[in-house]
């Protein structure tokens, strides 16, 4: 059984690390009054398992029938693909017309079924932020229509791709990068559960998984399991190379082309495609800038632009920001850090 669902809260006090959100939440419980609500935080920092929470606090034995979650990446990303694949969608999807079309129809159905034994129910959105504006817009209107019978929870990355008039009427919850600390402290609390012969892990191993790590705990168990049961460094190293590092590469590999649209592009899909936050993807740059290049101006742009996104109001605009001013560096150095130009910079 994989450890990250063995593991996986039930209740509001398994959750680690997020002490002030989980507060809220229990008081909403509490007193049995929700609003909508937007949660917004990096992957692995407890979004979606604090909804499944707030729904066992609220609903008891009740809580797989008071509470629907909608994957919207999915169900954008593969169209019609995902709706006749769902049986759960099957009495609703209608062949003929659009993705946009079904969607809007599902949605005002489960938000018009009355909900079982409580006053609402809760209608969540996994991967909000690959919901287009079309269908958003659409979402504003079935939230009014259907606000005493069901609650909206938006679960994204990046806040800032949900439009202002969904975003006025939720509450927004941040969810951080969980402390190292409290990581290392679960995992050792997992490891002591699972100990056997043959899934001993050291403490220098463990340091490694919570590095690798960067605040996402699910990624840490996960992580945890693999070097646990391979006992092998070399498959946790492969595990841990991500398809997200290999496209911060390539964004750098179309700056040093002079190719500045396709970098921007691929800077967005880190946040479209793979659901990374804004300070995610300077992370990642910053990881493949250490990798081909040896310009302190780089780690400056980058810090300038982790500074930029806690003022700024879209994230989109100031990651562009950052490509264009690492494209005039590259630029002028004219290549690697292998180069004469670079060394003779640093």
């Amino acid at each position: 059984m994989l450890w990250i669902e063995k593991y996986r809260p039930v209740s509001f006090e398994e959750i680690v690390g997020q002490e002030r959100v989980v507060g809220r939440m229990s008081h909403f419980a509490a007193a049995r009054s929700v609003p909508h609500m937007i949660l917004a935080g990096p992957p692995g920092t407890g979004k979606s398992v604090s909804v499944e929470c707030l729904a066992n606090a609220l609903y008891g034995d009740f809580a797989p029938e008071n509470l629907t979650v909608i994957p919207t990446s999915d169900l954008f990303s593969q169209g019609r693909k995902f709706l006749e694949r769902e049986e759960r969608y099957a009495h609703l999807y209608r062949p003929e017309e659009s993705v946009l079309s079904n969607f809007k129809r599902i949605i005002r159905e489960y938000a018009s079924l009355k909900p079982l034994d409580a006053e609402f129910k809760l209608l969540v959105f996994e991967g909000a932020s690959s919901l287009p504006r079309e269908a958003q817009q659409a979402l504003r209107r079935i939230m009014e229509r259907s606000s005493r019978t069901c609650r909206f929870v938006y679960c994204t990355c990046h806040s800032s791709a949900i439009i202002p008039a969904i975003a006025s009427r939720c509450l927004p919850l941040f969810f951080s990068p969980i402390p190292d600390d409290l990581v290392a402290s679960h995992l050792r609390m997992i490891i002591d559960r699972e100990r056997g012969p043959e899934n001993t892990v050291g403490d220098d191993d463990l340091g490694l998984v919570v590095a690798a790590a960067h605040g996402d705990l699910r990624k840490a168990v996960m992580l945890l399991q693999v070097l646990s049961e391979t006992g092998r460094e070399s498959g946790f190293r492969a595990l841990s190379e991500s398809e997200t590092g290999q496209l911060a590469l390539a964004a750098f590999s179309a700056i040093r082309n002079g190719d500045v649209p396709a970098a921007c592009r691929r800077v967005e899909n880190l946040m479209i495609e793979y659901g990374l936050s804004a300070r995610e993807v300077l992370r990642e740059l910053s990881s493949a800038a250490k990798r081909d290049f040896n310009d302190p101006r780089i780690a400056t742009v980058l810090g300038d632009g982790d500074a930029n996104l806690i003022h700024g109001h879209n994230e989109f605009i100031q990651l562009n920001a950052v490509v264009v001013k690492l494209a005039t560096i590259v630029r002028e150095n004219q290549g690697p850090a292998n180069s004469p130009d670079m060394q003779a910079s640093s």
